[in-house]
């Protein structure tokens, strides 16, 4: 069985680190070599780095960026953001990325799964579908662009056309939780789990270690990501980057078998 996996989430806004909530309500919270480097130091499992404002702006890839982070990272990195076709994605595997994460043009056209999967290997690809929930009943949909364009199709509909196309893993990230550090929705990891088989990866809500330890205790998640956990420190949200210390992740992990 796979091990479960800690990893810190950034969010890159005008060339800086940002944090929301509910994908609103930027705040800088630093420069991302700066945070790389101290991830390094704490030998974080992975690390997942979204540029936000490439797909909103239609923009490529910052491929020097991207180059500059893989250079300076020591462990797993996955990015996204402004990915649209397979030649990019090679492009940022040419620069030292282990994985890619696509979005929105995933959504459009689920077909580039297979397409990215047949050039770079299906463990490569990573799905990210940011899901919010309806405001009657217990059902969810799936955003695009930052949050502001909704899709059709159910979140539960979507996975199967990706694990049906071959994607290596699947991001499930809370708009309504975002930010927020009271704990993942656990109802949507649930029934996400349950309709997939594919290694899943939580996102949006972590306010503690505790909540880390519920969702890998309970549905043996493969990966679980945090964005504010580990950059803010205190009630009053100071920005200190932080992450588990090697026998705190012994800790989170200990019923996994």
């Amino acid at each position: 069985m796979l091990h479960p996996r800690i990893i810190p989430c950034l969010l890159v806004h005008n060339k800086g680190l940002t944090k929301t909530v509910k994908f609103k309500d930027h705040k800088y919270v630093g420069d991302p070599i700066n945070a790389v480097k101290i991830f390094n130091e704490k030998e974080a499992d992975e690390l997942m780095l979204i540029d936000i404002d490439a797909t909103v702006q239609n923009n490529e890839p910052n491929y020097k960026m991207i180059e500059n982070v893989a250079a300076e990272c020591r462990m797993p990195l996955c990015y996204g953001g402004g990915i649209k076709t397979v030649g990019q994605a090679q492009k940022i595997f040419g620069l030292g990325v282990e994985k890619i994460a696509i979005s929105s043009i995933a959504i459009q056209r689920p077909s580039i799964v297979a397409e990215i999967a047949e050039e770079v290997g299906n463990q490569s690809v990573v799905v990210v579908m940011d899901v919010k929930k309806k405001m009657f009943g217990n059902k969810y949909e799936v955003f695009t662009h930052n949050g502001t364009r909704s899709n059709s199709k159910s979140p539960f509909e979507l996975i199967r056309d990706f694990e049906d196309y071959g994607a290596g893993e699947i991001v499930i990230n809370s708009i309504d939780n975002d930010g927020a550090m009271k704990g993942y929705d656990l109802g949507l990891i649930k029934m996400m789990r349950d309709s997939t088989n594919l290694p899943m990866t939580v996102l949006g809500g972590a306010g503690s270690f505790d909540d880390i330890k519920l969702v890998i205790d309970e549905y043996k998640i493969i990966g679980v990501a945090a964005g504010s956990l580990f950059v803010f420190k205190g009630k009053y949200r100071a920005v200190l980057i932080n992450y588990p210390t090697k026998s705190e992740k012994e800790m989170l992990v200990d019923n996994v078998h």
